[in-house]
């Protein structure tokens, strides 16, 4: 029966993460997606090494879909010619690939669950995991997020070995797991903490006679993880300087205080705890808060292994002067096993509780209806936010995205080769020809595209006379001052788009951006609005900017992938002769 359950669990995990699989596509309009795995993955080909020349991600997933393209297309040069003519196709298959990864997690944490507890509590737990909204949509991009969460959970299977019998092939589990997930995302390496747990646990145990098996496991463990990280990230070794360098820097921005604008000013702990009732859920957060006290109560050694890891890491990350939902990810499985436990000792406890009542009212006792309720009644409630809102997102990504809708509207209404001002909300790409069987990336621009990341002002906001050094995506805003809108006037830039993910970061801290806040005004009433894609449902308000919910789509108001993206008609200047 539990295997009906398991493969239940399972397909129902594996849906709910493909479903909406190709949204944005041909675009891949998630500026990490399109920026780092895909095409690190595809210039292995191009420059003939596996030297990915990129450290700030670790290249574990990297290096599954290179070898992934390689046998998919047969070979280097048919995926570069896939990559040149159709982008797509690889995304699609790096995204089904991170898909088919977050499903093996929630198998292993199944395992690991039933190792751990028993089976009932194993199901329970997959069955969070497989629903929770965090590893759903995050497994819906070609990004690490949801494809560490394999070898993760196999270190905690190891783990969990090690707690019951201290094999050594458990210990060489745990240390596969480990630096597999290390070479997937650094923050993976946060299990090292429940292993190490388990290590001096099966020690205090074991007494004088189990020092010396708990030291060789331990080296086992440290080998294990030390080869699988060479073997899944072996630049590290071969080109350490570039590795050590890229490795700081990434350090140097998780610190940096506030560098995003739009970031939360709450503090990482406080916006940590708020994205659990969410990324996981209320109950689930609950009960996994209520499974920690359980654990120290009934299973002391347990709670050594499972508990202060998840806390040491949201110590940690809290700290940090960035902080995003996804990044919670590496400790969920944790929290999934001890929310799985609290609902299973609380079903427990109601089955003692009506075997007691059958005795003392002369039954033979041994009620299980009461019981069977209760573990039903604690499992709607533990899956139940994350089921809803991941179908929600399992809709919404299936539609299309509102700036495919506004570049459709601008194809049909604005002529080729007009100039243009589109804020960097989509990919290059978007605003060039589109020929079947050709490439996108080198078929010349649809329209004049004003270069949006090349500041003109200078930091009183006054016009200058060139183009500044290219800025990202990150600090486009405070590149913008109303003085550019004098300038779109008199070089005939009449159509501006604009979108809700770059003007809400500036009105999300008006005290750090009053240029840019000033410039969107300016904008406002210079032009009118000739055609808006909202995202949100009729009736629906807007959501606040949000380095999540806007990118996410978590809440209900959503039904469409997207910002909100306006499409404005200036007047005046050289704008009052073109044609509208």
């Amino acid at each position: 029966m539990s295997w009906l359950a398991l493969g239940a669990i399972l397909a129902v995990a594996l849906g709910l993460r493909v479903w909406g699989i190709r949204q944005g596509l041909p675009f891949a309009y998630n500026s990490d997606e399109a920026d780092h795995f895909v095409p690190h993955a595809v210039a292995m080909f191009r420059d003939g090494t596996l030297n990915p020349h990129y450290f700030a991600n670790p290249p574990g997933y990297t290096y599954v879909l290179h070898f992934a393209f390689g046998l998919w297309f047969g070979g280097g040069k048919a995926v570069l010619h896939a990559y040149q003519l159709d982008p797509a196709q690889l995304y699609t298959l790096a995204r089904v690939i991170a898909a088919v990864l977050g499903t093996a997690a929630v198998w292993l944490l199944y395992v690991t669950g039933a190792r751990l507890f028993g089976r009932g509590v194993g199901l329970l737990a997959a069955a969070l995991q497989a629903v929770a909204f965090l590893p759903v949509f995050y497994a819906h991009l070609a990004l690490n997020d949801a494809p560490t969460l394999a070898p993760l959970t196999l270190s905690l299977l190891g783990t969990a070995g090690v707690l019951r019998d201290g094999r050594a092939r458990h210990h060489a589990l745990a240390g596969i797991g480990l630096g597999l997930a290390c070479a997937f995302k650094y923050t993976a390496g946060i299990v090292v903490v429940p292993y190490l747990a388990a290590v001096v646990m099966q020690r205090r145990e074991g007494g004088a006679a189990a020092l010396v098996p708990a030291l060789r496991g331990l080296a086992l463990a440290a080998g294990c993880a030390l080869l699988a990280f060479a073997i899944a990230n072996p630049y590290a070794l071969l080109d350490y300087h570039s590795f050590r360098h890229e490795l700081s820097h990434q350090s140097s921005l998780s610190a940096e205080s506030q560098g995003k604008l739009g970031a939360p000013r709450s503090g990482g702990l406080v916006y940590y705890l708020w994205a659990l009732t969410w990324g996981l859920g209320w109950v689930p957060a609950i009960a996994a808060l209520l499974g920690a006290l359980l654990v120290w109560w009934r299973r002391r050694a347990l709670w050594f292994a499972l508990v202060p890891g998840p806390l040491a890491f949201l110590v940690f990350m809290g700290l940090q002067g960035r902080y995003f939902g996804r990044w919670l990810m590496p400790i969920l499985p944790i929290l999934c096993l001890l929310a799985a436990y609290a609902i299973a000792c609380g079903a427990g406890a109601v089955a003692a509780r009506a075997e007691r009542a059958g005795r003392a009212s002369g039954g033979r006792g041994g009620r299980p209806r009461p019981a069977r309720v209760a573990a039903a009644v604690g499992a709607i409630l533990l899956v139940l936010q994350g089921a809803a809102y991941s179908v929600h997102s399992g809709m919404v990504l299936s539609r299309t995205d509102t700036r495919t809708i506004a570049r459709r509207w601008l194809l049909a209404h604005v002529p080729a080769g007009s100039p243009i001002v589109v804020e960097p909300i989509s990919p290059d790409e978007w605003a060039h020809q589109t020929r079947p069987g050709t490439s996108t990336a080198s078929n010349p621009q649809r329209w004049n595209k004003y270069p949006s990341l090349l500041p003109r002002i200078d930091a009183a906001g006054a016009l200058t006379a060139s183009l500044g050094p290219q800025v990202t995506i990150e600090n486009y805003e405070r590149t913008l001052a109303p003085a550019l809108i004098g300038y779109y006037l008199e070089h005939g830039y009449c159509w501006v788009v604009s979108g809700s993910t770059q003007a809400g970061r500036a009105f999300a801290h008006q005290a750090a951006a009053p240029l840019a806040v000033a410039y969107y005004r300016a904008l406002a009433r210079a032009g009118t609005i000739a055609f808006a894609a909202s995202p949100y449902r009729r009736g629906a308000g807007p959501v606040a900017f949000n380095f999540d919910w806007s990118f996410d789509y978590y809440p209900l108001a959503y039904e469409r992938p997207g910002p909100y993206v306006t499409v404005y008609r200036l007047h005046g200047g050289r704008c009052s002769r073109a044609p509208a």
